[in-house]
């Protein structure tokens, strides 16, 4: 009979170490776990190679990895994992979480451990993310940065008109020299990044082609497109529309339970607020230069829907249309025919 070994990692991941946990199951035989430190460096990275290689863990489909995403902290791990085909799964913190139950106690040990038999429990259903794609990260990278600069922007500029409320005018036009400095500034470097932004979506044809395909789309623009590209890894685990509706807050869920509670359905607050926010723009763009969008906004709204929940269908529409395109791999073709 054939001996049966899965390795199962667990990986809380810090700043400046992470914290491992190895569990062996021979013949679905659990064994004791096995816990160490490593420096979240090149160097800490190639000592954790030497110590999975030690005890035998293989670097193939027999081993699961699970970390939870911590931004920009989990990379290097990522990157190893993806140069050694080591199957990794960069989990949502809060599904992790919750799935736990409750506990008690906390620290990088502990957290490791938690993750260990979440990976080992979980791991018929886990999937391997995506390898890291270099690219594909400094895109996000810049993504990130232009909207911290436009955030920066527009709380300056709304600062500069809330100046126009004050009767020294000497001091007025003190502050508004300084602060067209500061915006003229601000102004420059989104327009850098959004030149680098460009010339990355340019240089790579996979991202250049779900980028092209997803602005095909009415009402959905460059920045969207490139958001819901950096929010999906450019599709690569292929999500389904109402997979990447539900991430966008946009899909309402049915609340009751027996006779007693009886609430309407609602979208979940839990989302990716940034892409909820671009993509009501989206919307709101559609039904004012879509024909489609603005006859089916009319029409619900002469039915007595409220405005904000026909908005909420219209966003929940584009991104499904966005999928759509995407794996079909062709241009969205507007054929709407008003009959009426």
């Amino acid at each position: 009979m054939e001996t049966s070994i899965k390795f199962y990692l667990g990986i809380d991941v810090s700043k400046s170490w992470f914290d491992v946990s190895v569990l062996k199951v021979v013949n679905y035989e659990k064994q004791p776990m096995l816990t160490e430190q490593f420096l979240n460096t090149k160097e800490g990275i190639s000592s954790f190679q030497k110590w999975l290689e030690q005890l035998g863990v293989p670097f193939d489909e027999n081993t699961l990895i699970v970390i939870e995403n911590t931004g920009i902290y989990h990379r290097p791990l990522w990157e190893f994992c993806s140069k050694h085909n080591l199957p990794l799964h960069i989990g949502n913190a809060a599904n992790i979480k919750w799935s736990l139950g409750i506990t008690r106690g906390k620290n990088d040990q502990i957290d490791s451990k938690r993750l260990c038999n979440y990976c080992c429990k979980q791991a018929d259903e886990l999937k391997a993310t995506a390898v890291l794609n270099p690219v594909f990260m400094n895109l996000k990278d810049l993504m990130t940065s232009r909207t911290r600069l436009v955030t920066q922007l527009q709380a300056t500029k709304s600062y500069v008109k809330e100046l126009l409320c004050t009767n020294d005018k000497a001091l007025l036009k003190t502050l508004e020299k300084a602060h067209k400095a500061a915006i003229d500034g601000v102004e420059k470097s989104i327009a850098q990044i959004e030149k680098a932004i460009n010339d990355l979506i340019i240089a790579d044809e996979k991202i250049y082609r779900n980028y092209e395909l997803i602005k095909s789309i009415p009402g959905i623009g460059s920045i969207t497109a490139i958001y819901i590209i950096c929010c999906t890894n450019n599709f690569a685990n292929k999500p389904s529309g109402k997979q990447l509706a539900s991430y966008a807050g946009v899909v309402p869920f049915e609340h009751s339970s027996g006779s007693s509670v009886r609430g309407r359905n609602k979208v979940h607050k839990m989302a990716n607020k940034e892409l909820k926010r671009l993509i009501h723009m989206c919307a709101v763009s559609s039904i004012r230069y879509s024909k489609e969008m603005k006859a089916y906004y009319e029409r619900k709204k002469a039915e007595g829907k409220p405005g904000l929940s026909v908005v909420n269908a219209i966003k929940n529409k584009l991104l499904l249309r966005v999928v759509a395109v995407v794996n079909k791999q062709e241009m969205y073709v507007e054929n709407y025919q008003n009959v009426a």
